[in-house]
Parts: C-alpha cells; sequence; structure tokens
C-alpha cells in the first residue's frame, strides 16, 4: 500500500486518484499494485457500479513511470525494472479487460503510463489543459503500455506518427483521433464527478450534458501528408519521404526524428506494425513486457536517461548512431519471446 494513490469507494462507485503531484503523478510499482487490489476487491462488490479515474493537486493527470528506478536497476540486474513493468502492464490488462465502466478524466499531462491506465477506459474524458503524447523514443525506449495495440488502431499512419515524433496532442486533438471520448471544460469536472456519484447508471448523458465544442483539431489538418509520408515499411523510408517532400512540415518532422533513439524508432515502427495483428491485448502486453526487459537494459536507454532527464544536456549519443546501423537481427532478438517461466502473465 502507498499514500501516493487514493483508493477508496464514495457510494456506489470506485475511486482511484493519483496522489503524487511533485513527480505529476507518476507510477511507480507500489501505485500500481494497490491500484490492481483495489480493482480486484471492486470487481465483484455489486455495490460498486463504476470506477473514476483522476488525479489530485498538481498540473497533470499522469507523466508516465518512474523513469531515475527503471533506469538504475536496468543499468543493473534489471530485477526492479521487470517488477515493475510486469506489475503496471498486469494493471493495464485488468483495466482493460474490467467488466464495469471506467472514467478516466485525462486533464493535464498525460503521457507514458497516464496513457495506460486511461486508454483502457470506456469514458476518456479531455479537457483543455490534456497534454497527451508517447514521448519513449526520445529517451530510448518505445510507448508501451499498450500502446502497441492502442496506437496501431488510430486512424491512417497516425500511430506511427505519434510514436515515432512523440508528438503532444491537446484536448481537442485527443477526441478527434479517438483517443478521448469527451471533450469538457477542466472548470466542469468537479459538478461531473458530483453528478456521477449520484448517479452512476447515466454516465453517458452526465458527460454529454456537460460537453462543449472543442476546437479545431490542429493535427488534423496534416492527416495526408501523415497518412503518406509515415507509411514507410522502414524507419529509413519515412525518413527518405520526409526529406524528399520537403516542405516545412515535413523537414521539422524530419529534424525531430534525427534527435530520437534509432533504435528506439525501430522498435517502435515494428511494435506499431505488430499491434494492428495482434490477436489479443494480453498477447499484446505480453509480447511488450518481453521488448521492455531487454530495451532497458540495453545502452540507448540510459543515455536517454542521461541526456534528457538528469544531466539535461539534450544531447543523447546514441548506439547505434543511425537507423542503418540498427539491424533487423537486433530487433528479432528484442522482440524473441521470454522463456515460459520469465514471460509476463496477468494477474
Amino acid at each position: 500500500m502507498t499514500d501516493e494513490v487514493l483508493t477508496f469507494t464514495e457510494g456506489r462507485i470506485g475511486r482511484i486518484r493519483l496522489n503524487r503531484p511533485k513527480a505529476i503523478h507518476a507510477l511507480d510499482t507500489a501505485m500500481c499494485a494497490t491500484m490492481l487490489e483495489a480493482l480486484a476487491g471492486w470487481r465483484g462488490n455489486s455495490a460498486i457500479e463504476a470506477v473514476l479515474i483522476d488525479h489530485a493537486a498538481g498540473r497533470g493527470f499522469c507523466a508516465g513511470g518512474d523513469i531515475r528506478m527503471i533506469a538504475e536497476s536496468g543499468a543493473g540486474d534489471g530485477v526492479q525494472a521487470r517488477e515493475f513493468f510486469r506489475t503496471e502492464y498486469q494493471l493495464n490488462h485488468a483495466l482493460f479487460t474490467y467488466a464495469k465502466p471506467i472514467v478516466a478524466f485525462m486533464d493535464g499531462i498525460t503521457m507514458g503510463g497516464g496513457v495506460g491506465i486511461s486508454m483502457p477506459a470506456r469514458y476518456r474524458v479531455a479537457t483543455e489543459n490534456t497534454r497527451f503524447a508517447m514521448p519513449e523514443t526520445g529517451i530510448g525506449l518505445f510507448p508501451d503500455v499498450g500502446g502497441g495495440w492502442y496506437l496501431s488502431r488510430l486512424p491512417g499512419r497516425m500511430g506511427e506518427f505519434i510514436a515515432l515524433t512523440g508528438a503532444r496532442l491537446d484536448g481537442a486533438e485527443c477526441l478527434a483521433l479517438g483517443i478521448a471520448t469527451h471533450y469538457l471544460p477542466a472548470a466542469a469536472l468537479d459538478g461531473v464527478k458530483a453528478r456521477i456519484l449520484a448517479d452512476p447508471g447515466s454516465i453517458p448523458s452526465i458527460l454529454e450534458s456537460f460537453a462543449v465544442p472543442e476546437p479545431e483539431p490542429k493535427v488534423v489538418a496534416h492527416r495526408e501528408a501523415i497518412d503518406q509520408l509515415f507509411a514507410g515499411q522502414t524507419v529509413e523510408a519515412i525518413l527518405a519521404a520526409l526529406e524528399a517532400d520537403g516542405s516545412f512540415w515535413a523537414l521539422a518532422q524530419r529534424t525531430s526524428l534525427r534527435a530520437k533513439s534509432p533504435q528506439a524508432m525501430k522498435v517502435s515502427l515494428h511494435l506499431i506494425r505488430q499491434g494492428r495483428h495482434m490477436p489479443s491485448f494480453e498477447d499484446e502486453m505480453r509480447q511488450e513486457f518481453a521488448v521492455a526487459s531487454r530495451v532497458v537494459q540495453r545502452p540507448d536507454f540510459a543515455e536517454g536517461v542521461r541526456a534528457v532527464i538528469l544531466d539535461k544536456d539534450n544531447a543523447p549519443h546514441w548506439q547505434p548512431a543511425t537507423p542503418e546501423g540498427v539491424t533487423d537481427h537486433v530487433i528479432d532478438q528484442i522482440f524473441a519471446p521470454l522463456p515460459d517461466d520469465q514471460a509476463w502473465t496477468p494477474a
């Protein structure tokens, strides 16, 4: 148990409230285990009709996972990192398969691990404060927590675009792409939650009654370019297409990609392409656990965390330095299934 996430019941509602504001509610193993335990307790409790997930004070919903701990563990034997991923992915899977309706309030920064606990919800509420991203390629990681499943099911090549560039989407863009199901003003959220607590059976109509017209989703203006330029079978092909296009927007994306870990980009692209054909979310999580277990112990993750989070010089030295240096053999090794006694399983 931990006080960095609050789990309690209020009337006929189970409440999960992230409570680690100094870290923008980044998840650690204990927080994931506490949420798992609460969900398991409510699952068979007929008095609980729905679950609400939100955050306490602070400027974001959830900034991701405890990257420092994962990096420190990855630099050693990786045991703590694997324990974290195993528990976090069990939480992601429990939410995905939960029979009772879940409402996630994605108010503010929603990245990495925050995506993993909001995307499985039946109702996903974005606001004018929402900043959604999967920025892992910038630190040598990949969009996990089910990213291979969710991103691969976005329209066109939007999944490839988000996974490779780490693009930040606002609330209107999240609604347009189906990442969010509703767009509400942040000032209305307390009233929305109060109404849901009073009448859990009317969640859809309550959310609709508070919804407001969203601003123009900017990313939609680039939809045609994204579908064309991010359709390449390889990272090299995508970079070449962006270069050949020559427009200001395309060259800006190319510059962004050149700063990312080549290994992480190749892993992410492979994940998205495989995710489109993954038989089940359980299979997705099993694969992502195998990939995460290996990636956190490879040089690019330690270097990315050093450059972006620790030293903040934003000058990582990737190994290899170019996509051409990341061979298919390396990707096959990273994606190889783990032995049965090490593989991920649901809680």
